[in-house]
């Protein structure tokens, strides 16, 4: 049976299979290192998985993939560089004015708050516009009712559920 006779689930899985080792070695010769390997192989075949069409017809699985891993080692060198380039601004300006964060309190920030994110995303719609809104935004809680067209006691709710879930979420 060919790969084009497969299932799509049991298309990647013999793709994966028949080729994630060679893709991993290719990666590290060409990156010099087996965690970035790892994490570009593992995305690459993230990306085959997630595009719809992309195992519609493939002939040179080989190249498809080198073709994706070289794309992806690029974004993430432009990604790296404008990181790079971003936190060299940050520090400029933090050395320009007295008073503000540090660049590495900056990231600290930035970490705590896409942990609270992920931590966020379990949440019922309502429960998460209240923590927003009242953390972020600073509005009150009878403003947050408003919006939401609950009680103020709900609101309440919200958000007691909310920080119970981030601090469940974020094992402190």
């Amino acid at each position: 049976m060919s790969i084009a006779e497969l299932s799509p689930q049991h298309e990647v899985q013999a793709l994966y299979s028949a080729h994630h080792g060679w893709l991993h070695r290719w990666l590290r010769k060409k990156l010099g290192c087996a965690h970035n390997a790892a994490d570009v192989a593992q995305d690459t075949f993230l990306r085959i998985i997630t595009s719809r069409d992309a195992l519609l017809g493939m002939r040179e699985p080989r190249a498809y993939l080198t073709t994706t891993a070289q794309r992806l080692i690029v974004d993430r060198a432009r990604h790296r560089h404008l990181e790079q380039a971003y936190l060299a601004e940050l520090a400029l300006a933090a050395e320009s004015m007295s008073g503000y964060p540090s660049p590495e309190e900056i990231l600290v920030a930035v970490q705590a708050m896409e942990h609270i994110g992920t931590a966020l995303q379990n949440l019922s719609e309502k429960a998460r516009t209240a923590f927003l809104l009242h953390y972020l935004d600073g509005q009150t809680h009878a403003s947050i009712a408003n919006q939401l067209g609950v009680s103020t006691k709900m609101v309440q709710k919200y958000l007691a559920q909310s920080l119970l879930h981030c601090h469940q979420a974020l094992g402190a």
